[in-house]
């Protein structure tokens, strides 16, 4: 293949920079790597294998960063998502009582209606369905979710019988690790450092060992680097795939998938000066998620770490490329990863979840028909450990409220249908017990 075909598949425009678009892949890699083990602690929590969640994980990133480079040309770094992934394991898994094999089934089937929107016109009429307000506050709400489940993950917050949560001890060497890494963490974010929340994960994770918070996992020497991700895998249990609760499931990622990564994509594809390119790159991450679903991850989304790549002069698809690549390579380090201890990797959801709650920027607070619906979904998603019941309190009262005030032509249509989806799904449980 020639130079010029070359630069083609992945969208290298006359003006680009070879060597820019390397660094920028390698930046994008070390400000984004850190998702491999946050995401495989939280996929734990489900009940995945923890090595199985790493490599789910990583083949997710690979496949979609190189769909991001051939598919969309674009320097979109694209990894399971934060935030989604705490709705695949507190709210599919805890919450709705799906087993974790059926709701990687809830995302392969998430990721194929993805990918029928985003190759028709539908992707339009879905993000115009949701007002804007709510949009933006279901994004504050699963980051302060972030935040407290982070909180509670470094021992700083605690389940107490009396007061609900309670301060942690900070005597305990692992709370003494997870303040510490938290306050490093903070520190090199806010200055800008390449690769901070990189950097202060292992940072914590070599004091917790020096401080005895953390113990040498087992069995980190056994075998292949892929043993126990053949369960995972493909690994999809369709048994209650004809449920209502299952169906209830994929819409509601359905529509965090699609408003979330449209609002990422078009500012991203904007910043790299790229913006046709936007549908081929929510194209091409449509099939990414289908592919999480299919390697055992929760869905991917356009990283906000792309940003850090782009900021750095990445410009086209060698820069995902470059980043997939780096992705690709870190299988070798799968048995390291299982020591980094959940001290060292809570603080990183806290400050995830700080970056979340900046959305609320963008809502508008004057009309208190606009502000109290989203106002209940940012405190009841975390209040009550659940993002479809804090959705369904904003999405119900939204055109409740509208209607009170006469403004009922302000609320979309499809609205009332999801208002209505939420009150089905309470009824429902009332009846489940």
């Amino acid at each position: 293949m020639n130079s010029k075909a070359w630069r083609n598949r992945v969208g290298l425009e006359p003006g680009d920079n070879w060597k820019r678009e390397f660094s920028a892949g390698i930046l994008s890699y070390f400000a984004s790597v850190y998702i491999v083990m946050v995401n495989a602690a939280i996929l734990h929590d489900a009940g995945m294998p923890l090595r199985a969640g790493m490599v789910a994980t990583l083949l997710t990133a690979v496949a979609g960063c190189l769909l991001m480079a051939f598919g969309g040309k674009t320097p979109i770094v694209v990894v399971p998502g934060m935030g989604i992934n705490a709705f695949f394991t507190y709210t599919l898994v805890h919450s709705m009582k799906l087993d974790w094999r059926e709701a990687l089934a809830v995302v392969a089937v998430t990721g194929v209606l993805f990918a029928i929107v985003a190759f028709t016109s539908l992707y339009r009429i879905l993000s115009d369905a949701i007002p804007h307000n709510l949009q933006h506050a279901i994004t504050v709400g699963i980051g302060l979710f972030l935040t407290f489940i982070g909180l509670q993950k470094s021992g700083i917050v605690i389940a107490h019988r009396t007061t609900f949560v309670a301060i942690g001890h900070f005597s305990d060497p692992a709370v003494i690790t997870s303040c510490v890494t938290l306050i490093l963490a903070l520190v090199l974010f806010i200055r800008g450092t390449r690769g901070g929340l990189l950097i202060s994960m292992l940072a914590g994770t070599g004091m917790a060992y020096l401080l005895g918070a953390a113990h040498v996992p087992e069995n980190t020497d056994s075998g292949h680097m892929f043993a126990g991700y053949s369960g995972v895998f493909a690994g999809m249990d369709w048994g209650r795939g004809l449920s209502l609760v299952f169906w209830i499931a994929v819409f509601l990622l359905l529509l965090i998938v699609v408003f979330e990564n449209i609002g990422l994509i078009s500012s991203q594809t904007l910043m790299a000066g790229r913006p046709e390119r936007f549908k081929s790159s929510l194209r091409a991450l449509s099939i990414a998620n289908i592919a999480a679903g299919l390697f055992g991850s929760s869905p991917a989304v356009a990283a906000a770490e792309s940003t850090a790549g782009i900021a750095a002069g990445g410009r086209s698809g060698l820069t995902s490329l470059i980043t997939g690549l780096l992705f690709g390579a870190t299988f070798l380090f799968i048995p390291l990863l299982a020591y980094v201890p959940d001290s060292a990797i809570a603080p990183i959801l806290i400050v995830i979840g700080g970056l979340m709650v900046q959305n609320v920027r963008e809502m508008d607070l004057s009309d208190l028909t606009e502000l109290f619906p989203a106002f209940l979904i940012m405190v009841m998603i975390p209040f009550t450990y659940s993002i479809v019941d804090g959705m369904a309190f904003g999405f119900i009262t939204y055109p409740v409220v509208k209607l009170a005030m006469g403004k009922g032509k302000e609320v979309p249509p499809a609205l009332y249908g999801i208002a209505g989806l939420f009150i089905a799904n309470f009824v429902l449980h009332a009846f489940m017990g």
